[in-house]
């Protein structure tokens, strides 16, 4: 069923129809090649004088394109603020500047809030001595969103003979119709469909910045935001809070490719039939493992299988290999796009079930069917985040679930019930670039603390009176993490680099490693080790680095929990 199709006039192409003007400046959402060939084409043919901006990241897109960036050694940036955008935001969209030009040397400020049009001001310093001083406009507007809140947004921006005027560009117009068009769409109750399909084609390349995974990406952003801004529609509709991970609107499926700008939104039944079967030696994966491969390392293990059904109907597979220390519970691939995390926890499996004693359960694929998405989706964009992928077909997360129809929640209720576990290894990743919603006020809401990669990070929850244990543990992996060759030196510099671009990260940092432990009622076993590791989108050795990782942290949280004197534990602890 088709709830809407439309097809977007190109903004520059139609700009250049319509104008009179002798000199114009625009800021669309358009890649560099597309501006480039508009200057020199479109608007050349019309005798029009034209200097073609991005709308998206403009200070960055200037040092790039139009800066003289030759001999330069320092830069002093001042951000500006404004009532509707939170604090940082415009230092944030400067990542990252420092990374791409490692000679200079910059120093950030914000100015103080005003209403007017933001605008940053640059002092640089080049080696012969010379100073300048020049600003970068950054076109946005304040506007009420599709979930009533006021941000401020990126926005397109015309200047025609020195006369500024708000432009919408196509890919504005693409976005805030469809978005209202599902909005408005007569829906019922959850879920409201299976699978929420928004088929999109939009004329940007993206445009690789040489730094770590650092793209430029429109068609990345637009699946951000539609996935976000329609979980956020389908809150409201449903009368849950904001971020509410328990809300279940079915699968949105945001599936962006190169062309003419058009949109097509389709109602559709789940896929139960995409399926990856890719087969690559395991210690050294530098992609995230098929399927087939997952189902297949699993049954390398010895132990006790058992299983529970996805809700498009993929098993869910998991063992318990007993023994006589004390019990772990590992599971990975909660969040599917999160793609490391299974290599690492089969990786270290297969060494724990060559030592004696050795006792655990293990999920390496909670969410099967976010994953068969992951899959699919990588096909066109293997770069991108894929947030669509990262909840279940039903768009909760699993982990939230309550109610008597617990499909994939039901394997980790299994697992606790085989083993007294004390502490259960919940493997993750996170974006390991810059994440964004630039026609949602830019900062992800909800998810402002993973806008930026800061390296590998630990998160612990613990029960009541738990403190003690959960801190010796804590204490245990990180400093066996100290010796996963290179890890210092990589979180080091994500950390600096997040330090200069968006200030400090909240984190303790233990034995080099950020780590966040706290109390937390909701989980039934007494200590929760959450792993976070910037993979999402990594590939060949970023790849290998990232589940190397997650293996050491699944040993070292192993060997510590059994190093832990039954002292440490609560009284009437099971050990």
């Amino acid at each position: 069923m088709i709830l809407f199709e439309q097809g977007f006039a190109p903004t520059l192409q139609t700009l250049t129809g319509t104008l009179t003007a002798e000199r114009v400046e625009t800021w669309t959402f358009d890649d560099r090649q597309t501006r480039r060939r508009a200057e020199a084409e479109f608007f050349a043919e019309k005798g029009i004088r034209a200097i073609c901006r991005s709308a998206y990241k403009p200070l960055v897109c200037a040092f790039r394109e139009e800066i003289r960036t030759s001999g330069l050694i320092r830069a002093r940036i001042t951000c500006p603020r404004h009532p509707d955008a939170g604090a940082r935001r415009f230092l944030l969209e400067t990542y990252p500047l420092a990374a791409l030009y490692p000679d200079v040397a910059f120093e950030f400020s914000e100015g103080e809030p005003t209403g007017d049009m933001p605008r940053y001001h640059l002092r640089l310093g080049y080696a012969d001595g010379t100073e300048t001083e020049q600003s970068v406009l950054a076109p946005n507007r304040s506007h009420s969103d599709h979930a009533g809140n006021r941000v401020l947004s990126p926005c397109g921006w015309l200047i025609a003979d020195g006369e500024g005027s708000a432009l919408e560009t196509d890919y504005e117009a693409l976005f805030h119709q469809t978005v209202e068009a599902i909005k408005t769409a007569p829906w019922q109750s959850e879920p409201y469909f299976a699978e929420l399909n928004i088929a999109v084609s939009f004329p940007a390349q993206d445009e690789d910045l040489g730094h770590g995974d650092e793209v430029l990406s429109l068609t990345e952003a637009l699946h951000e935001d539609f996935y976000f801004s329609l979980l956020e529609v389908f809150q409201i509709r449903s009368g849950r809070p904001m971020g509410d991970r328990r809300l279940q609107p079915g699968q949105i499926v945001p599936e962006i490719r190169y062309g003419p700008p058009a949109v097509r939104v389709e109602l559709r039944p789940h896929d139960a039939t995409s399926f990856s079967t890719h087969m690559q030696p395991l210690e050294t994966a530098g992609r995230a493992l098929s399927q087939v491969q997952i189902a297949a390392e699993l049954d390398r293990i010895p132990g006790e299988r058992f299983q529970a059904m996805s809700v498009a109907g993929r098993p869910v597979v998991a063992l318990h290999h007993p023994g006589s220390d004390r019990a772990v519970m590992i599971s990975a691939g909660q969040h599917a796009n999160e793609t490391s995390s299974p290599v690492g926890v089969l990786r270290a499996a297969h060494r724990l079930m060559m030592r004696q004693g050795a006792h655990f359960t293990l999920s390496p694929l909670e969410n099967p069917d976010g994953y068969a998405l992951h899959q699919r989706l990588i096909g066109d964009n293997p770069r991108h985040m894929h947030h669509a992928a990262r909840y279940t077909a039903l768009g909760d997360d699993l982990e939230y679930r309550e109610g008597k129809q617990l499909f994939e929640k039901a394997i980790r209720l299994q697992a606790e019930a085989r083993v007294d576990a004390l502490l259960h290894l919940n493997f993750h990743g996170y974006p390991a670039h810059e994440w964004t919603r630039p026609l949602s006020g830019y900062v992800p809401r909800g998810f402002e603390v993973w806008t930026l990669p800061k390296g590998f990070f630990l998160v612990m929850r613990h029960a009541q009176g738990w403190d003690d244990p959960a801190r010796r543990l804590m204490e245990g992996v990180t400093r066996r993490l100290q010796d996963v060759p290179g890890l210092r030196a990589f979180n080091d510099a994500q950390i600096a680099l997040f330090e200069l671009h968006a200030g400090e990260t909240g984190f303790e940092i233990m034995n080099g490693f950020p780590v966040l432990i706290s109390h937390d009622p909701r989980h039934r076993v007494p200590m929760t080790l959450i792993t976070e590791y910037p993979d999402e989108t990594v590939y060949d050795d970023a790849f290998r680095a990232a589940h190397e990782a997650q293996m050491a942290a699944a040993l070292a949280a192993y060997d510590a929990l059994q190093e832990l004197p039954e002292a440490s534990f609560p009284n009437g602890a099971m050990v």
